[in-house]
């Protein structure tokens, strides 16, 4: 017997808009490239149109368009994969071992990563939901929508079918998520337990997807993943109008009607708004891509307050031991005596600092090799620490704090950066090459399982871990995931603030490439 099957007429589903058309490889369905909602450019979401017959849902759908593609670099560590790509970009993908209605199966939502500008919902290869669908009897479910300019430009001041313009982006993922509550059913899963989950870029749009009222009801559990964003972090300098009338200046629309800027065709867009971009960038003023405070979207509840509906979602929030925190050179780290490491700490955050963070993390961290005290990120951890503290305090619902600390044989040993976590949550280390280290099966098992067992029941503990706490108002308990998993108390609260004190700044940028140089731009960093 084949392990693939697609008939003429089955593997079908009736969706609320028509029928669809999948395949079933090896005891899981796939759909992909489903067509959620359209929209026209600066403009709200809204759903698609019925059809007659049979659509096809067997080749992802297009992807939003980037501004500038990055650099290919750092396969090995975050394996990519690339793929056409439209402003009309609103398309999901849904991986199930049960088209049964009363199969009830939970439901999980990726939002991918590449902050508000980049990715999409199959860029890294270890997104992908089959594992999860086979091996753990869940629904998966990834989604593209709108980035950049195409979903986060504000032209609120060119017409009153604009004022949402800046947060059009989130808008589409609402939309999916009511393409979910309508139909997931028909696809073996449980319209009422939706988890939301995401990494990076991806985790920031959960914790914005609390915020928008709109949401509420359309997911029962929150997953964020290195993702609660400072809020100036992808903020703009540039006024918004001024931007926009740069934008139509480089493209000579002298009247300065946004009409015509809305029918600019993409290559043309893209090509004035890095001009504008640049421009402003002379100036020292940066433009980069979020979402923004209003009537639809609230506030950032790390600065501001939890919506009342927020607190009452159970919440996993984490991030990874070194994120950004790029390794110092100093040779094979194990071969390291106790005193060179020692030295080496010291002269990276000074005698005094270096004293103190080295009592600090021997605390939290026992056993670990010293040096990696050098690579503690200060990008992400503190404002997830504030929002974990906040929100426990706050919450009817429980909150589950970790960090992903494992050391992977890799540059002589490089510690968990950003998007390394990923494939292990996900029930995808095998497909990775780099996962392949030392008690990879057993972080995947109880990595996934965790995930898993949160999406179902809103608890994460499962056979292999130690007793897993929900954080309180004055303690929070810190799964840390490594070759020995273990439960730490207030790890942060002594080790954090020395590393915000003694550590030098980290500068992020989606900056556009220089014109004159073939292989300019950013690397991959998600």
């Amino acid at each position: 017997m084949s392990d693939f099957f697609c008939g003429l007429d089955n593997p079908i589903v009736e969706t609320t808009k028509g029928k669809l058309r999948g395949f079933l490889f090896d005891g899981v369905y796939h759909f992909q490239g489903i067509r959620y909602a359209k929209a026209k450019r600066f403009e709200m979401p809204q759903p698609v149109e019925a059809w007659e017959g049979v659509r096809d849902a067997m080749s992802y759908g297009m992807i939003c368009p980037v501004l500038s593609e990055p650099m290919p670099t750092g396969e090995v560590m975050t394996p990519h994969r690339f793929w056409p790509s439209s402003e009309h970009c609103q398309y999901l993908n849904v991986w199930s071992s049960s088209l049964d209605e009363t199969a009830k199966k939970p439901v999980m939502f990726w939002i991918h990563g590449g902050g508000y500008a980049a990715g999409s919902s199959i860029e890294q290869e270890c997104y992908d939901g089959f594992n999860l669908a086979k091996l753990d009897d869940v629904v998966f479910v990834s989604v593209n929508h709108r980035l950049n300019a195409f979903g986060y430009l504000d032209v609120s001041d060119f017409g009153e079918e604009y004022a949402n313009s800046y947060n059009v982006g989130m808008a589409d993922l609402v939309e999916a998520l009511r393409w979910v509550r309508d139909n997931i059913a028909k696809f073996g899963g449980d319209p009422e337990n939706v988890t939301i989950l995401g990494q990076s870029g991806g985790g920031g749009k959960v914790t914005v997807l609390g915020q928008i009222p709109e949401a509420d009801g359309l997911f029962a559990k929150a997953i964020v993943m290195s993702g609660v964003i400072p809020e100036g972090d992808f903020g703009t300098d540039v006024v918004p109008k001024e931007l926009v009338e740069k934008v139509m200046d480089e493209l000579h629309i002298e009247d300065h009607d946004i009409k015509k800027l809305a029918k600019t065709p993409v290559p043309q867009y893209i090509w004035a708004m890095n001009r504008a971009i640049a421009f402003f960038g002379k100036q020292g003023k940066r433009v980069n891509w979020s979402p923004k405070p209003n009537d639809y979207y609230k506030c950032d509840p790390v600065t501001e307050d939890f919506t009342a509906h927020s607190l009452t979602v159970p919440t996993m929030v984490g991030t990874v031991i070194a994120e950004f925190g790029f390794p110092m050179q100093v040779g094979d780290r194990k071969k390291l005596s106790v005193q060179e490491r020692e030295k080496y700490v010291k002269e990276y955050y000074g005698e005094e600092g270096g004293q103190a963070i080295l009592d600090a993390f021997r605390k939290v961290y026992p056993g670990k090799n010293e040096i990696y005290a050098t690579d503690l990120e200060c990008m992400f951890l503190p404002d997830t620490v504030k929002y974990v503290k906040k929100k426990a305090a706050e919450a009817s619902a429980p909150v589950y704090n970790y960090i992903f600390a494992k050391v992977f044989d890799y540059d002589m040993g490089r510690a968990a950066w950003h998007c390394s976590d990923i494939p292990f949550f996900l029930h995808n280390a095998e497909r990775i090459p780099i996962c392949h280290q030392s008690n990879y099966r057993m972080l995947d098992r109880v990595m996934s399982g965790a995930f898993v067992n949160f999406a179902r029941t809103g608890n994460p503990n499962v056979e292999g871990l130690p007793e897993w706490k929900p954080c309180e108002k004055d303690k929070t308990f810190t799964m840390v995931f490594d070759d020995t998993c273990y439960v730490n108390v207030n790890m942060q609260d002594e080790l954090l603030p020395l590393i915000q004190k003694h550590k030098p700044p980290f500068e992020f940028d989606f900056g556009a490439p220089a014109d004159d140089e073939e292989e300019s731009g950013n690397a991959w960093v998600f």
